[in-house]
């Protein structure tokens, strides 16, 4: 939290700005770079989004969710590392082991997860979103196999492999003693208490979710940019914060549109402290990876696994990078100017905790 309050102020250090323009001083305070803060979240995004670009095929993309049920999310959030590392782990196994299925499509796929664990009131949900090429490669490796237009895969069958691998698996990590229990779960540290605590989620619906497929792909990536690397809450959201607490907007799925003159989309006003307790609670264990690659665009083997598939497909290859490692067109500026649009020149840069020498406040802002 110290990281996103000192964000883009002195505390942070920064640069003393003239454009070469009109001539505009400005100061541009530096970023904390914390992957929770929402200013900095969406220049994180537009990279990685423009790394992914060559990843793309002309292929129909489908969109999964695999989420938690709340029993299993109050054990996560006491072992994130293991349970979140989990849901990753078998989320992928099942798309893989059932796409390899001959009975369901009979290919090796690929998919990119991402984790989010909060709901829209910032409530604690953990689930992860799957983007997906509609096939995969025939197991001999010298043919493409897409899936039927507009179905990828049976939700059905998605979600019962899901849920008994994962119990399959959580069971294992607790027999290793990997899981650690607080609060009102403490008894469960006790092997008959947690038998009993897994016996009704053998038996409840676990939600794996696919929507329809993408409509080409810059529908792909726009989706990714709001998505990779989204926070809690954005600034957008926030409505105020007064005497009555912090106001934020909110998207009640329980809700459907229209009914009965009631909307999905809400105000909801929190005691300050609530509202950063549960900002906090999705607070990722460091080094932690939020967005993983599977099957065929692993990172290990993407780059060849894509130069095959583009060629059974007939699709032009990737041009590549400059051997010196440069790029074919002039990088923008670092910073442009807010009334000008002009290149801006640093004059003086300061490190943390020392204001410029310039003393007039900032004039506008840079980006």
């Amino acid at each position: 939290m110290s990281a996103i309050e000192q964000c883009r102020s002195a505390a942070l250090g920064g640069h003393v700005l003239r454009c070469e323009g009109c001539g505009t001083d400005q100061v541009s305070y530096n970023s904390c770079r914390n992957r929770h803060c929402p200013k900095c979240q969406s220049g994180a995004a537009k990279r990685w989004l423009d790394a992914r670009q060559a990843d793309l095929l002309p292929v129909e993309y489908y969109h999964v969710v695999f989420t938690l049920p709340a029993p299993i999310a109050d054990i996560a959030y006491q072992n994130k590392a293991v349970v979140y590392g989990l849901l990753f782990d078998v989320a992928a196994e099942t798309l893989m082991r059932i796409a390899a299925d001959p009975k369901h499509l009979g290919a090796s796929i690929g998919a990119t997860l991402v984790l989010h664990t909060w709901g829209s009131a910032l409530t604690h949900h953990p689930h992860v979103h799957g983007i997906v090429p509609g096939g995969g490669l025939a197991p001999d490796g010298r043919n493409w196999i897409a899936c039927r237009p507009g179905f990828f895969l049976p939700v059905r069958v998605l979600s019962r492999l899901f849920r008994r691998r994962f119990l399959e698996e959580l069971l294992r990590l607790y027999q290793a003693g990997k899981l650690q229990f607080y609060g009102e779960h403490t008894t469960l540290a006790d092997a008959k208490a947690f038998k009993s605590w897994l016996a009704p989620l053998r038996q409840c619906e676990w939600v794996v979710y696919a929507k329809r497929p993408f409509a080409g792909p810059q529908a792909v990536l726009a989706y990714l940019s709001r998505y990779t690397h989204r926070v809690a809450i954005s600034n957008s959201r926030l409505i105020a914060m007064d005497e009555h607490g912090v106001t934020f907007k909110w998207k009640d799925y329980r809700t459907k549109n229209g009914s009965k003159g009631r909307t999905r989309h809400k105000t909801m006003t929190l005691e300050p402290g609530e509202f950063m307790r549960r900002f906090l609670l999705h607070v990722l264990p460091g080094g932690f990876h939020r967005i993983r690659h599977y099957g065929l665009l692993a990172n290990g083997s993407r780059k060849s696994s894509l130069n095959l598939a583009r060629e059974l497909l007939n699709a032009p290859a990737v041009a590549a990078m400059p051997a010196d490692g440069g790029d074919l067109t002039i990088a923008p500026p670092t910073f442009v100017c807010w009334h000008c649009g002009r290149a801006m020149l640093i004059l003086q840069t300061f490190t943390r905790g020392h204001g410029p020498a310039i003393r007039a406040p900032p004039s506008g802002q840079t980006r």
